[in-house]
């Protein structure tokens, strides 16, 4: 069953279109005027829509036009009594799926239904299929991200060792998996373990797996890393991080391309490509004595250093435009754009937390701003501004009392901007003006202060 719009000034093409279609099993909603289907669709959501294109007041071609300023997705199917070649390229040209002529027989009507709720369907699954596929896909337009994605192409096919330095929050996870996606073993599994995240005592059980009762709480056999990914890659992230003895015993399983399950009593062998990655410098390590050298030797066969996003801002516009759609559609939010101000800004920003900062920046933009995200917003947002006004979020209190210290930052370095005066504020965050008045009251903003700089408002 589908939701339906139907907008037609005549009352006779309402009542029968809305009988056709309820009969059919749909739902339906009429009105009579674009300005009424405008509220409607801000309001609430519709798989589809019929418009007349001659209607007094805004005409169907103008209601169409609208919707596509606001963003609107749902397929619009135009109807008229006095259509034209002319007017039914214009209608297709704003975004029309379809053009139907009065008399409208209801057979065609149902077939216009199904037809477009099935493209509705291949187009949803074709945009999960997409989101799946580009969650793990790398963005770059740089020539030092050229470099880097050059030295995977060589290395990819082989069964070389590599290893992938970087700061946190480059993406060295993405290369492993551009490394595994481009191999022969592309087929099988690509497993990962994170060294700095399990404890030194449980990190064996963790890649090696173990044998039912091999310690207290072994109830069952236990499946490692490197059996899950059998025929396939493992990627040993923070490899610096693991303890000397577990370092020993990965130096043997690389060695011999076998495992011991923990509390097993016999070898198996692992057919596995290991790729590690690591933020540390490896080679200081081995000098302090906390990483082995042999085991250094056997991982640092090809080294891939991925710079951080401070070295390749070019990258930052093209990040940003995939981020905004992506996080848009995952929180249902109409579509935003940066203004030219505000990515400049971006790239201004030293990004210490990398592509990973980056991403969590974008959404807070997104969540703040209105169609477009301004340069204020942005200088308001990033962390330890030169802007003295912007302080770093508290690391403290409950997450309540950090989103209302962050908010109340936020709107005070916005109203400050914008020299206090409210309208322009509020149009900058996308807010009712009355909506920032209670935020303001609620956040303990001196509301005083604001109404004197508001004096010089026209």
């Amino acid at each position: 069953m589908a939701h339906l719009l139907i907008v037609d000034d005549d009352a006779n093409t309402l009542a029968s279109l809305a009988r056709a279609f309820r009969l059919a099993g749909h739902e339906a909603t009429v009105c009579d005027s674009a300005a009424r289907a405008l509220e409607l669709v801000k309001s609430q959501p519709f798989d589809l829509i019929f418009s007349d294109v001659v209607m007094p007041g805004k005409d169907g071609l103008t209601l169409l036009e609208e919707f596509k300023s606001l963003g609107l997705a749902t397929p619009v199917v135009m109807i008229s009594g006095q259509a034209n070649v002319e007017m039914a390229v214009r209608a297709t040209r704003l975004g029309a799926v379809d053009f139907l002529e009065k008399p409208l027989s209801t057979d065609k009507l149902l077939l216009t239904v199904d037809n477009v709720l099935k493209l509705r369907r291949l187009e949803e699954e074709n945009r999960q299929l997409r989101q799946r596929v580009g969650k793990h896909e790398i963005i770059w337009k740089s020539e030092a991200m050229r470099r880097v994605m050059a030295q995977v192409e060589r290395v990819a096919a082989s069964e070389t060792r590599v290893c992938i330095f970087g700061e946190t929050g480059t993406g060295k996870e993405l290369i492993a998996r551009t490394l595994h996606a481009r191999s022969p073993r592309a087929h099988g599994p690509f497993v990962t373990l994170n060294c700095a995240a399990v404890p030194a005592e449980l990190i064996e059980s963790e890649l090696f797996g173990h044998e039912k009762g091999a310690f207290t709480g072994a109830a069952t056999r236990h499946t490692g890393k490197f059996e899950q990914a059998q025929s396939g890659t493992l990627f040993l992230d923070e490899i610096g991080d693991m303890p000397p003895v577990m370092q020993t015993k990965l130096l043997r399983v690389l060695e011999e391309n076998e495992i011991e399950r923990v509390g097993g009593d016999r070898p198996v062998s692992v057919n596995v490509r290991v790729v590690v990655a690591t933020h540390r410098n490896l080679e200081e390590l081995v000098k302090k004595g906390t990483f082995r050298q042999d085991l250094y030797h056997r991982i640092f066969v090809f080294p891939i250093l991925l710079p951080p996003l401070r070295e390749r801002l070019d990258d930052i516009p093209v990040l940003v435009a995939h981020f905004a759609p992506q996080i848009a559609e995952q929180n249902g939010w109409k579509p935003q754009n940066f203004s030219n101000e505000s990515m400049a800004a971006l790239q201004r920003y030293s990004w210490p937390g990398n592509v990973r900062e980056l991403r969590n920046i974008v959404e807070r933009l997104l969540l703040l701003s209105g169609e477009v995200v301004e340069v204020s917003t942005v200088e308001a947002t990033l962390p330890a501004q030169a802007a003295a006004s912007v302080s770093v979020t508290p690391s403290t209190g409950t997450l309540a009392e950090r989103v209302d210290a962050f908010e109340r930052e936020v709107l005070l370095a916005e109203l400050k901007s914008h020299g206090y005066r409210m309208t322009e504020t509020a149009k900058a965050l996308g807010l009712e003006r009355s909506h920032l008045y209670k935020k303001c009251q609620g956040l303990g903003i001196d509301l005083q202060a604001v109404k004197k700089g508001e004096g010089s408002e026209a």
